[in-house]
């Protein structure tokens, strides 16, 4: 899978269009969109693209997850139009922590790279949330960046569904029910919009 996974750094929009370029000219992808990278330019609007995260079925974690997200892009921005930098990773060890998240989710902690050790999600949320306030408050996303919280203290929609399996197995059903029982309880979660 070479055109997954994280991208290498481009210095500007240019720079990625030439290196787009030589795939598209050698034949080798139609266009952009066939770079499935987990953050990329889109290929019909003038923004980027967020494809790490899951499809959320809760309308809250998609928005909480939109707004951080919205978020840290502004807050990079304006870093850039500053003149102002940020500490850049290896892709190595960001990419320890992408394994880390897509192996554990939020059953296990991150590496925290500026103190060198492994650091609880709800602690890097925090200081996350801390760090793009500023954005949250001129993005008017405040309410959905602080779900963020909810999100690392009641879990996932995959804990939900491990939940709902196991409740449906200890109440006696066999496994294909218990299945069932998944996908109904992900329809009325997708489905519900009533504390929107």
């Amino acid at each position: 899978m070479p055109r997954t996974g994280l991208p290498n750094p481009f210095d500007s929009y240019s720079e990625y269009a030439r290196h787009v370029r030589v795939l598209v000219d050698a034949g080798i992808i139609e266009d952009a969109t066939k770079l499935w990278w987990d953050i990329r330019p889109s290929g019909r609007y003038p923004t980027l693209e967020m494809r790490i995260a899951d499809v959320c079925t809760n309308i809250h974690d998609a928005a909480a997850v939109a707004a951080l997200y919205t978020c840290i892009l502004r807050m990079l921005w304006h870093l850039k139009t500053h003149n102002q930098r940020w500490r850049q990773y290896a892709i190595m060890l960001v990419a320890e922590n992408r394994w880390r998240a897509q192996r554990y989710g939020l059953d296990e902690d991150l590496v925290d790279y500026g103190r060198g050790q492994i650091v609880p999600y709800a602690e890097l949320i925090d200081e996350l949330i801390d760090l793009v306030s500023e954005d949250a408050e001129a993005m008017n996303c405040i309410k959905e960046s602080i779900h963020l919280k909810t999100i690392v203290s009641h879990g996932t929609s995959a804990h939900r569904q491990v939940r709902c399996f196991d409740e449906a197995l200890a109440s006696g059903d066999d496994k294909k029910t218990a299945l069932i029982k998944v996908v109904d309880h992900l329809i009325a979660e997708t489905q519900d919009f009533s504390t929107v």
